[in-house]
């Protein structure tokens, strides 16, 4: 019997919107110690919702108090493929509610979106496939794994351990990653690169105590000057990176029209962009450099005094190619080069995350870009680059190298997620579902 994938979809939407609002409710923050049981409660509740579709489900973890994921099964015809579904059910923090139009834990409706911390990042991921499962009920055309992490915000620590652990269990032929995005409304894409990441703090020191500035400026150079002038070195004139020996690449034919980009990027009136090449190069396969933190005395009450140490954080972003073995080495030299007057440096690497690209070749993609061109009407999927970084990816990539892995997601520009009002865009998210529940039909039919 062939299952009515449209019919279906438009009687299991009512109640998968109220499993997903439910989910928001959860405050499965990871990166909060004191919301651990709500993590907890998160984890019970995504493994009870598949148990109720006759999956196979239980809570597992890397180790006691580790943070608990969910591995779930269900069997489909024989000798069909596996496929494992992943997503990730914690949350980012919501951070100052009074930045939100609405309760960020109550999944609010307004215009087309829901509304909401994790409506879109990742519960939505965990839903797409919940509602993909439901559309077929006991027909399933494949045999299906899902996996569903709780560390995903705060780095998937435990990742490496956890598939190795369960190897057997989460083996398959294709794996979908719902934690991903499209083009644009209307235009769905397949993520095939992404970025990586090295985040590095820097300190510079050039006194061993403050002196009064009227006394000794011109003569002592202050920290804050001197790691300014450090800081300013990683970027040419045009503000290409300048950091040597980093790997840049080309990147999709896609148009990113100006008026869209200063809309989706928040860049205030008058700003020019950095850095040369095309707008999609920039942002997906070049190397990038941002400062996001800085510790220094604030303006309203500073003295007349020297500092004698200022501190930063580089967020470094590297091209799909690169290492990050390169890329810190490449940056640790670079600060050394150019850290000026004599000061003394110190740099002290926080965290990597290694930069993915994906082979976006064969039947499974074939399959997804058929199901993707299905669902929404006969446009076809973008192979879309990504700037930021998901490096679990590129552990599964090594996990399972036999494996076609396929990043999709649920996110468009205006999402916002990790921001305040998160927002899923609803009719864009039923596409979803229904391409995801062509894709396992897709990859059904395949020749066994």
């Amino acid at each position: 019997m062939t299952v009515d994938i449209a019919a279906r979809l438009a009687e299991v939407m009512p109640g998968l919107r109220r499993d997903l609002e439910d989910l928001v409710r959860i405050q499965s923050v990871s990166a909060d110690p004191a919301r651990a049981g709500e993590v907890e409660r998160s984890a019970e509740a995504t493994r009870d919702l598949f148990a109720a579709e006759g999956f196979d489900a239980e809570i597992v973890r890397a180790y006691d108090g580790a943070p608990p994921a969910v591995i779930a099964k269900k069997a489909g015809p024989e000798g069909a493929p596996t496929v494992l579904l992943y997503a990730h059910h914690d949350v980012q923090p919501e951070n100052d509610h009074a930045d939100w139009d609405s309760p960020p834990w109550e999944p609010t409706e307004r215009g087309d979106r829901l509304y909401g911390r994790g409506a879109a990042d990742d519960k939505a991921g965990i839903a797409a496939h919940l509602g993909a499962v439901r559309i077929f009920g006991d027909e399933l055309p494949v045999n299906l794994v899902m996996f569903i992490e709780g560390e995903e915000e705060v780095g998937s620590d435990t990742l490496v351990d956890l598939l190795n652990a369960h190897r057997d269990r989460l083996a398959a032929d294709v794996i979908v990653i719902a934690d991903s995005g499209n083009w644009d409304i209307g235009e769905p894409a397949l993520t095939t690169s992404l970025r990586g990441l090295v985040r590095m703090d820097v300190e510079v020191r050039t006194l061993t105590h403050a002196v009064h500035s009227g006394m000794w400026g011109g003569l002592v150079p202050d920290s804050i000057m001197t790691l300014s002038r450090l800081i300013a070195s990683l970027n040419d004139d045009a503000g290409d990176v300048a950091v040597e020996g980093l790997h840049s690449g080309p990147a999709a034919d896609v148009e990113y029209p100006e008026a869209r980009l200063r809309a989706e990027s928040g860049a205030a009136e008058g700003i020019e962009w950095i850095g040369t090449g095309s707008i999609v190069e920039r942002l997906w396969t070049k190397p990038s450099i941002s400062i996001t933190g800085f510790d220094a005395p604030k303006v309203e009450g500073a003295s007349n005094t020297l500092v004698p140490a200022a501190r930063c954080r580089i967020s470094m972003r590297i091209a799909p190619g690169d290492t990050t073995a390169n890329a810190v080495a490449c940056l640790q030299a670079h600060l050394e080069k150019h850290t000026p007057w004599g000061a003394t440096l110190t740099a002290t690497v926080v965290d990597t995350g290694e930069a993915t690209q994906i082979d976006a070749s064969g039947p499974a993609y074939d399959a997804a870009r058929a199901a993707f061109a299905e669902a929404w009407d006969g446009t076809a999927p973008v192979d879309m680059g990504v700037g930021g970084s998901i490096p679990f990816i590129a552990e599964f990539l090594e996990a399972f190298p036999q494996a076609s892995v396929l990043v999709t997601g649920v996110e468009d520009p205006d999402t916002r997620a990790h921001g305040a009002n998160e927002g899923l865009h609803l009719a864009e998210f039923e596409k979803v579902v229904k391409a995801e529940a062509f894709l396992l039909r897709n990859l059904g039919a395949l020749p066994r």
